[in-house]
């Protein structure tokens, strides 16, 4: 895919509650552009990750497979991946 047809959405330190407002803004923004097909999300600074945070990830996928675009979480280290395994997001995102 061209850049055009790609956001990469990065998450603050602390992906939590607090992150909700400013994340979900990003999203949606990308998600109303037609042609943007990818929406990925950079983990790479991500150091703190909750309950809230993943329910954050799977509203995100939600609506962007209800408008027939992808997500992929990236960069995935330290607590975020290992919070992220357990929930086992990997079976119902492409994580790379």
């Amino acid at each position: 895919m061209t850049s055009e047809n790609t956001v990469s959405l990065r998450p603050a330190t602390r992906f939590d509650f607090n992150s909700f407002r400013d994340f979900r803004n990003a999203y949606e923004a990308a998600l109303e552009n037609t042609a943007v097909r990818l929406l990925i999300v950079d983990m790479k600074d991500v150091q703190y990750i909750d309950s809230a945070a993943l329910g954050i990830l799977l509203l995100l996928r939600d609506r962007a497979t209800s408008l027939n675009k992808q997500v992929e979480l990236h960069n995935l280290q330290g607590t975020a991946k290992e919070v992220l395994e357990i929930a086992n997001f990997q079976k119902i995102f492409t994580i790379r």
